[in-house]
């Protein structure tokens, strides 16, 4: 894992559309441009610049140098609330090795010791147990239920949610 780079637009773009089909029940519904190497450069470029402004920390994940998939720590807030939460996805070739609960795991550690938050949040399709028993290894616990969340697989979908508290000091000030 490492943060993303505009040079790994057009690997991710071809692991992307690689991976189109197992990805779609998990996903938002992308237009043809999203899984282009343009596609993919634009969307770096908005995640470095939303990085620059301190909202999200966007990283790929890598296998013998190549992407196989990625995860951001986002919607990043301070003050009373110092919460962040993380989206990832790793190719079906590279499912169930263990590299998205190391990276949760990584994440977590920047989000504490580097970002200083108190807690992250991420959620799952309430039949994605594949990324709850992930989630779980990475010590989140389920937290709520929320009803027709998001809309993905072409459906809003409802969403188990999950958190991990990362300490407990006050907030920075």
């Amino acid at each position: 894992m490492r943060e993303i780079r505009v040079a790994d637009a057009a690997g991710l773009a071809e692991v992307l559309e690689r991976n189109r089909a197992y990805m779609a029940p998990y996903e938002p519904r992308r237009g043809a441009g999203f899984y282009t190497e343009a596609g993919q450069r634009a969307r770096i470029e908005e995640l470095l610049e939303e990085r620059d402004g301190g909202r999200v920390r966007p990283y790929v994940l890598l296998d013998g140098g190549e992407p196989v998939g990625a995860i951001n720590l986002g919607t990043i807030v301070f003050g009373a609330l110092c919460s962040g939460a993380i989206g990832y996805w790793v190719a079906q070739g590279h499912a169930g090795r263990g590299l998205a609960t190391a990276a949760l795991r990584e994440v977590c550690r920047i989000a504490r010791d580097e970002v200083g938050l108190h807690r992250v949040e991420a959620g799952t399709r309430v039949d994605n147990l594949a990324s709850q028993r992930v989630l779980a290894k990475a010590g989140f616990e389920q937290y709520g239920l929320a009803p027709r969340y998001l809309h993905v697989g072409g459906a809003w979908r409802d969403h188990r949610l999950f958190h991990r508290l990362l300490h407990d000091d006050p907030p920075a000030l």
